[in-house]
């Protein structure tokens, strides 16, 4: 004879489902598994399973999102005892008038549902409900919100199937104190991703807009990462000299936050204004930019590259730059010859600003692409950067024949073949196909 029943209402079995110690070890896991990341949809599906796994026969969590609501994981156990997720998805909104799951996202409960009915008919909500139980074959329900200073976030419905087998006050308290440890890292997931979105708006801002630089071919892009969704320093500028050269400019502020997006944006204005105000060379435009730096900012380390492009009447255009511990500039010509430009070279921004710097100068062929970019293109995880630079140089050379934009998004794509850990800013210079 099966006497789980008892053991679950009495509580001694200290295995059981109702024991002090299952909800003391279900707590533990439960906090474990919130405090594990920032991916609030894979850790609430995650804590559905612990939930069923210790205390039910399946749990369901419904978040609110805007002006509906959406059913983010439903976890049963099935005959065999193991667990499954069934699909979810979006659900009618929270405004039925009977169903138990929309009074709780309106403020009510926790609250225990024993009446399953079998239709709902002219209220959307509650039709899914019951189509819900059924499927679950559901006997006692007990949903509690998911509540953070007075707002609900969503919902915890945690389900048994055999009738007798009630939902005691202290499984109601536990349910209570899983839904708070829920809401809040729903709420610091949100959070964070309000945070991550206002930086990388920040920073998007804080880039150029290319369209006035004139009569040059000059397309630039800014690709955040795809994996940890952390706004990063890199950035990139392009701005004519009153003597009609042109400076490009790209580099990265070290560091993966808001302070890093603030950064850049700080140095590029110096820059803008340091190589305005002087006819100094590109080193000699970086080695202020380093002092500057240093002595009016919080900015500790900056890669970077600057770069004047001069065309004079009737004559081929020349490229003159200097490089702060930067990813080389990369010149693909259109008879398939490509270069990293390795010259010019010398430490990062932060470390020594009485470092003597030099500036490198080569002419750009006709026809001509030039790449400036951060080493999000080319790095990856575990792997030499020369296999990365040798993909970019392989790549290049495929498209230098192609227009433009087509050499800058097929590049980004074919070098984006993984997941992309890190920010990408690319600036691509296009020379004219002739002098005259």
């Amino acid at each position: 004879m099966n006497n789980e029943p008892d053991r679950r209402r009495a509580g001694k079995d200290e295995n059981s489902p109702g024991s002090a110690a299952v909800h003391l070890r279900l707590l533990a896991e439960a906090s474990e598994i919130l405090a594990s990341g920032l991916d609030a949809e894979e850790s609430l599906h995650r804590l559905a399973r612990v939930v069923v796994s210790h205390l039910a026969d399946a749990c369901v969590i419904d978040v609110i999102e805007g002006e509906g609501l959406r059913r983010l994981a439903v976890v049963e156990r099935d005959q065999q005892g193991s667990l499954r997720t069934l699909p979810g998805g979006l659900l009618p909104g929270p405004d039925s008038s009977a169903a138990a799951l929309a009074k709780v996202l309106r403020g009510s409960g926790p609250l225990v549902v024993t009446d399953f009915g079998t239709s709902g008919r002219g209220d959307a909500l509650l039709a899914a409900q019951r189509a819900l139980y059924r499927v679950l074959g559901a006997r006692t329900a007990l949903i509690v919100p998911l509540r953070m200073r007075q707002q609900v976030l969503g919902a915890l419905t945690v389900i048994r199937r055999a009738p007798q087998e009630v939902f005691d006050a202290q499984e109601r308290a536990l349910a209570a104190d899983l839904g708070h440890r829920a809401s809040l890292a729903l709420e610091n997931a949100r959070l964070y991703a309000l945070q991550q979105r206002t930086a990388e708006q920040l920073q998007l801002s804080l880039l150029p807009d290319l369209s006035h630089v004139g009569h040059l071919q000059l397309l630039a892009r800014y690709v955040a990462a795809r994996e940890e969704a952390e706004v990063g320093g890199d950035w990139y500028d392009a701005f004519r000299l009153p003597d009609n050269s042109v400076v490009l400019a790209i580099g990265d502020v070290m560091g993966h936050d808001l302070a890093a997006a603030v950064g850049m944006g700080q140095l590029r204005n110096m820059l803008r204004a340091l190589a305005y105000d002087s006819e100094a060379p590109p080193s000699g435009v970086m080695s202020r930019l380093d002092r500057v730096m240093q002595g009016l900012t919080d900015v500790q380390l900056v890669t970077a590259v600057i770069a004047r492009i001069e065309a004079p009447s009737g004559e081929p255009w020349r490229l003159h730059w200097t490089n702060a511990g930067h990813p080389p500039p990369l010149l693909a010509q259109q008879n398939g010859r490509v270069l990293l430009l390795e010259a010019g070279r010398a430490p990062i921004l932060g470390v020594d600003p009485g470092f003597r710097r030099e500036t490198a100068s080569v002419t750009l062929p006709a026809g001509s692409t030039l790449l400036l970019y951060t080493d999000g293109l080319i790095e990856r995880p575990g792997e030499d950067i020369g296999r990365g630079l040798t993909r970019l140089r392989q790549h290049a050379a495929a498209l230098a024949r192609e227009p433009l934009s087509v050499f800058r998004d097929e590049l980004l794509t074919r070098m984006s073949d993984v997941v992309q850990h890190d920010d990408i800013a690319i600036v691509a210079l296009r020379t004219p196909s002739d002098w005259h």
